[in-house]
């Protein structure tokens, strides 16, 4: 089929990309000239654990091509998808500035009948307003249908989790527009769940909600972990041995970030309570999911005494392992907190490097080029991000390199045991620190 995507970003590459490797003609269209003409020369501006092979391979096949032309996209495509940010507002609101501005582009171009689905993740309702734009500003009366099709797919799998989905959501209205959504996913093999618009677009929020609420969850009992000298790690897979629970998303840690739990979860808030029924829940997993930080934060404090000129390696800056996305991210929190308080910060991460630089959180911290270098000389060691890289470092050289061999472990790589045999003083999340033997 001749698929249209507005919005070269993370979403909307990915989607891209896959659906041209499964066969279709795909047009991405983004408005900056620089993204359009990096793309176009066969770099990737984002790091996604195999994305790359996949859009040259595509590309090379002439499948794949990139514009800044909303009507070369429109008039050469079946099918567009709007996948633009959605950013969050200081009341934790939706911008959807992004979403209408498209609409009414693709209204001024749209000649004949199209299918306009809106990929983005947006509030309830959105597709009724999307709709009503169209209709408005498509000067030459061509048919159209809205479709909402969330996406659910986690930064650093992304590839995976477009090409082997768990479930594929249509809402539409329309029999037809069903029809060509499905030939879409045709090749996906996946099962696929029609609704009403609005229900798709609730779900989008409603299971990131959920999945934020596991972590807060498990981030809660870990206090209490900590307070009675149980083992988080064991109770999350007691829990987890459950069928009806699940272990997925039970990692206790120093708290959910990036660019969609956040702004998810403030958005389902701010639309409930506009709905007339506000979800207080979600606003305790909130405040768990800042606590945790605080916590994570004030145990190094104790350990350390005085932050002030010590010496800090941090390890890991993006939200997560397997991408290079630093919004949102709780590392680069933690580690503008202790370069306020006067600690001497180094910090290092395997693929978030050069967005760090440009960060202006980050202006008081050293940059390495290495683990190793990061810890050499450092009073202590705090492990912020789960890449497998430092799950996987000589735990020996580290202890050797540093000053003092402190580690504060945020997200739970290593047994405590083992760091005390070695001669760590180690502290993690929801399990007794330990002393070396």
């Amino acid at each position: 089929m001749d698929i249209s995507i507005i919005g070269s970003g993370y979403v909307g590459l990915v989607t891209g990309a896959c659906f041209a490797d499964v066969g279709h003609n795909v047009i991405c269209v983004d408005n900056d000239p620089r993204r359009i003409e990096t793309l176009q020369a066969g770099k990737v501006p984002i790091y996604e654990p195999g994305l790359e092979e996949v859009i040259h391979r595509n590309v090379s096949a002439q499948r794949l091509r990139f514009t800044g032309s909303i009507q070369d996209g429109v008039e050469n495509s079946q099918i567009v998808f709007i996948a633009v940010p959605t950013p969050q507002q200081p009341d934790g609101s939706v911008d959807l500035s992004f979403i209408e501005k498209v609409a009414r582009e693709i209204a001024g171009v749209l000649t004949s009948y199209r299918v306009i689905v809106d990929k983005s993740t947006v509030p309830v309702k959105t597709g009724e307003k999307v709709r009503e734009s169209i209709k408005r500003y498509n000067r030459h009366g061509a048919e159209f249908d809205v479709v909402s099709n969330p996406e659910f797919l986690r930064e650093g799998c992304a590839v995976a989790d477009l090409m082997r989905p768990d479930r594929i959501v249509i809402g539409a209205q329309s029999e037809h527009a069903i029809d060509l959504m499905k030939k879409v996913y045709e090749p996906f093999m996946a099962p696929i769940l029609v609704t009403d618009i609005n229900s798709a677009e609730l779900i989008k929020h409603a299971a990131n909600s959920f999945l934020a609420l596991k972590i807060s969850y498990i981030n809660a009992v870990s206090a209490i972990c900590e307070a009675s000298g149980a083992d988080v790690e064991k109770v999350a897979d007691g829990i987890g041995m459950d069928r009806r629970i699940g272990r997925t998303f039970l990692n206790a840690g120093i708290g959910y970030g990036g660019s969609c739990f956040p702004k998810d979860i403030a958005a389902f808030i701010t639309i409930s309570e506009q709905l007339g029924v506000p979800f207080n829940l979600l606003k305790e997993v909130q405040r768990i999911n800042a606590d945790q930080k605080i916590r994570f934060l004030k145990s190094i404090r104790e350990a350390l005494w005085v932050l002030r000129d010590k010496k800090i390696a941090v390890w890991g800056l993006t939200f997560k392992p397997d991408t290079d996305d630093l919004r949102s991210s709780v590392a680069i929190e933690l580690v503008s907190d202790m370069v306020k308080e006067g600690a001497h910060v180094t910090v290092y991460d395997p693929k978030g490097m050069a967005k760090a630089h440009e960060m202006e959180a980050l202006a008081g911290a050293k940059f390495a080029s290495s683990a190793l270098e990061g810890v050499e000389g450092a009073e202590a060691l705090v492990i912020a991000t789960e890449w497998a890289e430092f799950a996987n470092v000589d735990l020996a050289i580290v202890k050797e390199k540093m000053t003092t061999p402190i580690i504060f472990d945020g997200r739970n790589l290593f047994n405590p045991e083992t760091m005390a045999k070695l001669g760590f003083h180690y502290y993690s999340i929801g399990r007794a620190s330990v002393t070396p033997h």
